[in-house]
């Protein structure tokens, strides 16, 4: 399935699009008024314990390369990849997270669009 970002979710409700894609809870506490949205038909995805020891990993990896990154985003990632989900997102710094995967050897699928 997909996941989508919380940048994405919002254009979505902002032009009453349905949503059949997963968001995780890092949306749901960033943007509550999702659960109300009489067209999410999504789930939620819970982060766990694995999510953040790789979303520890992956920020070790982005301080090294001097590109540290917010801990929602390295969440959000560490959620797509140990489910091995597509995340759509408008945020180009996940490209940055995605690289960082790479040097531990697990692959991210993100997918950047423009508003």
């Amino acid at each position: 399935m997909t996941i989508l970002d919380t940048s994405v979710v919002i254009d979505k409700v902002k032009l009453r699009k349905p949503i059949n894609e997963d968001v995780t809870a890092v949306t749901l506490v960033e943007y509550p008024k999702i659960v109300y949205y009489k067209y999410f038909y999504g789930g939620i995805i819970f982060p766990i314990k694995q999510d953040f020891i790789l979303a520890h990993r992956l920020q070790l990896v982005l301080l090294k390369i001097g590109k540290p990154q917010a801990f929602s985003d390295l969440l959000i990632a560490a959620i797509v990849i140990n489910r091995d989900e597509e995340l759509i997102t408008r945020d180009q710094d996940f490209n940055y997270i995605a690289k960082a995967a790479e040097k531990l050897r697990y692959s991210m699928k993100v997918k950047i669009i423009q508003p």
